[in-house]
Parts: structure tokens; C-alpha cells; sequence
């Protein structure tokens, strides 16, 4: 398993465990939250990218 499949698995067991989402926005914070405090737990800096897109919806 590569790290990030790791840090993938953590994230869902200690983060995102027995939480029910409304949508794909509820969830999308919920990751962004979850790394931001294993983040803070393992001492190191998360950052946040935005990737952009010319399609229109």
C-alpha cells in the first residue's frame, strides 16, 4: 500500500467513521477536515489546492 492509500485508509477510520452525508458538499468538508486535524495531530502543514476547470456546467 503507497502512502497516500494509507493516509486514505486512516482518514475514513478515524475521521470519517459512522458519519451519514447529506451530499458530496458535506462530505468534501468532512475531508477537508479530517486532514486538517490529522494534520495537526501528526504535526505537519496541510495545504489546500483548487484545481480549476473550463467546462461549464
Amino acid at each position: 500500500m503507497n502512502p497516500i492509500e494509507l493516509e486514505w485508509k486512516h482518514l475514513k477510520k478515524d475521521e470519517l467513521s459512522g458519519q451519514m452525508f447529506d451530499d458530496e458538499l458535506d462530505l468534501a468538508y468532512a475531508v477537508i477536515d479530517g486532514i486538517q486535524a490529522r494534520g495537526e495531530k501528526g504535526n505537519y502543514r496541510t495545504e489546500r489546492f483548487k484545481f480549476y476547470s473550463n467546462q461549464t456546467a
